[in-house]
């Protein structure tokens, strides 16, 4: 493994990572100021992100094709080619924030399948809704986010992250305690915040676009264009299958925290404090497996095969490296990182439990974002999408679901009671174990030869 490719990941990575982390930040102080506001706004938040992630990541993933695209014409020198696909994944875009808007403003179909106590549910509704008008700004800013990672200019998305980040907290206080005239919201003043924040970076991404010399040579506002639907055909080929992995992905711990929220408010917020922490800790394979991926992509653009290999491979090691010293560090401190989130002796003590075992799922988690996301880099997503779907919703939710609620089969594994929200984090690691495997196999398999660009989303 060259030490050159572990540097040129780590200069691209390491922005996004802190980027990413930004964003995450936002989650973590929503979930942190919730709980010390009450156990009822952080069970709504819980229930409510988890229904937001799982509309808006899926529409955001088909948006993600223009990476990997973007990312081949750099490796390519085909410049000017860039600005006219980002006009084009604007058009996509803007049919998807209809779609995701009146999603996140009806979302009756998650409420059928769970039992949330009436508070807890008037708080859900009433988050989603205020979130529902940072749809437009978020997804446009995804748009922005693909564009300047394809072409290596990751800093710009951090230091806009960073400054979004800044208003998070005095921005909660006001709409959340009702500061400034404003009325007091409690959790719900977090997704107003969250909008307000959102509109506000991407109009400031696009005039940094706008003005920047160096985006100029990509000519995206060169000219206006029309919708040309054969190329946002190639968009969507390629971003449904990344868009519905994101789907499968996150609905499967939607789900999960649907149906934890039949143990009650303790269990739910608990749930929310895991995956939250889970959530925050993915952001670093995240960040490895993202500028993987772009320079995989600017490998294969310039015709240098062994390279997308050799990129691919130092990715998948050094997430892996990375994950194992952060889980064995909350492995031996689970108690401390749920005591942040919650006073709630009884909620530190169920969350503790559950980190336990995300300590394990998150090693596993990190091969998984680095394997996944190199395999877009070669416009790889259909099989990986398939892989998922069986692992994730078969294994991992329908296994969880049997180890946490279902004491009629649980004597097949020896077991007497149900395992509670523990046994849908069991569940998942197993799912992660099958997935991993299938995806390994699948990437030596694409990178043994020159991909078929005619073959984009196979």
């Amino acid at each position: 493994m060259s030490i050159a490719l572990l540097k040129d990941i780590f200069r691209l990575g390491w922005p996004m990572f802190v980027g990413q982390m930004a964003v995450m930040a936002n989650g973590f102080i929503d979930t942190i100021m919730a709980g010390r506001y009450s156990t009822l706004d952080l069970a709504g938040i819980g229930v409510g992100s988890s229904i937001y992630m799982s509309i808006f990541v899926a529409m955001m993933g088909i948006l993600l094709a223009l990476t990997p695209t973007a990312a081949q014409l750099y490796g390519a020198g085909r410049y000017g080619e860039i600005g006219e696909e980002v006009r084009q994944c604007s058009w996509l875009a803007l049919a998807l924030t209809v779609l995701c808007f009146l999603a996140l403003q009806f979302p009756d179909p998650f409420f059928a399948v769970t039992r949330l106590e009436p508070q807890v549910e008037v708080r859900t509704r009433a988050y989603l809704a205020a979130l529902s008008w940072s749809v437009p700004a978020a997804l446009a800013f995804r748009i922005f986010y693909g564009f300047s990672a394809a072409v290596s200019k990751t800093r710009t998305i951090m230091m806009l992250n960073l400054a979004g980040l800044i208003f998070k907290i005095p921005l909660n206080l006001v709409f959340m305690y009702g500061y400034f005239g404003m009325p007091a919201m409690g959790g719900v003043g977090c997704a107003v915040s969250t909008a307000v924040i959102s509109w506000g970076i991407v109009i400031a991404a696009w005039y940094w676009c706008y003005t920047d010399p160096d985006y100029g040579r990509y000519r995206v506002f060169e000219r206006w264009s029309w919708p040309d639907l054969k190329r946002i055909g190639h968009l969507v080929s390629l971003g449904l299958p990344i868009g519905l992995t994101f789907f499968i992905d996150v609905t499967a711990f939607t789900f999960m925290a649907l149906f934890v929220a039949q143990l009650g408010p303790l269990n739910s917020a608990a749930h929310q404090i895991t995956s939250n922490f889970a959530a925050i800790l993915y952001m670093l394979p995240l960040a490895i497996g993202n500028a993987a991926s772009v320079l995989v992509g600017q490998a294969i653009g310039a015709g240098d095969f062994a390279r997308a290999r050799s990129v691919g491979i130092a990715g998948i090691w050094m997430a892996f490296g990375m994950a194992f010293c952060v889980g064995t560090t909350l492995y031996l401190n689970n108690d401390r990182v749920a005591a942040m989130y919650s006073p709630d002796a009884k909620v530190i003590a169920i969350a503790a439990t559950l980190l336990c075992v995300v300590a394990f799922y998150h090693c596993l988690d990190a091969v998984q974002a680095v394997v996944i996301n190199v395999l877009r880099g070669y416009k790889r997503a259909l099989v990986p999408m398939f892989f998922n779907a069986f692992a994730l919703w078969g294994v991992g939710l329908g296994g969880g679901y049997m180890l946490a609620l279902d004491p009629e089969h649980l004597h097949w594994l020896g077991l007497s009671t149900p395992m509670g929200a523990q046994g849908f984090w069991i569940g998942a690691v197993g799912a992660l174990v099958l997935a991993n495997t299938l995806v390994i196999l699948y990437f030596l398999y694409v990178s043994r030869e020159a991909p078929d660009a005619g073959h984009a989303t196979v």
